[in-house]
């Protein structure tokens, strides 16, 4: 059956192309979520206004995500969380999590739209793409740390503290000396 898409659908096509698919997929896949219609006289001599109409709305859509791919590029997001001593997390930092932080920094990313491959589960900086339009991604910097332990927060002060009272006991000492 040829249909003609109304939608992108991932592995088919794109908006306003006509595809030839199986009968029962168009059925009761593509017809009912209105992601297509058939292709029909009538319908093809729409095609060619849809087809004028979705490359002004693809046109419009890439600048918009051109514009929100500059204003992505600088940001760096940061991320802490507990790790073992190899430097590998107990969790990892996921596309929800980038997400999420993304729209506190006032960007409302879709998480399906954020390029990561497999969860974040190492310490270190990477290099994530977003994917905003089909020839527009962008690239945001996620750095992940190392979450300080209490134990490291004392032996942390403890050692400032010693070198806190170590220059002072220089002076004293090089006074006795010099008597």
């Amino acid at each position: 059956m040829e249909v003609i898409l109304k939608e992108d659908v991932a592995d088919l096509g794109f908006r306003g192309e006509v595809v030839k698919v199986a009968d029962g997929y168009a059925r009761n896949y593509l017809l009912p979520r209105k992601l297509a219609m058939q292709a029909t006289a009538a319908n093809k001599a729409v095609i060619e206004q849809m087809k004028a109409a979705a490359a002004r709305r693809s046109a419009t859509e890439k600048a918009q995500a051109e514009e929100l791919a500059a204003k992505l590029e600088p940001i760096e997001l940061s991320f802490t969380r507990k790790a073992g001593d190899g430097g590998h997390l107990f969790g990892s930092v996921t596309s929800v999590d980038i997400a999420a932080e993304l729209a506190a920094k006032g960007f409302e990313i879709d998480r399906r739209k954020i390029q990561l491959g497999d969860p974040i589960k190492s310490i270190g900086e990477v290099k994530v793409a977003i994917r905003l339009h089909r020839e527009v991604t962008a690239h945001v910097a996620v750095k992940v740390l190392a979450e300080i332990t209490e134990e490291e927060k004392q032996a942390a002060a403890i050692a400032a503290a010693a070198a806190a009272a170590a220059p002072a006991a220089e002076p004293a000492a090089a006074e006795a000396v010099a008597e």
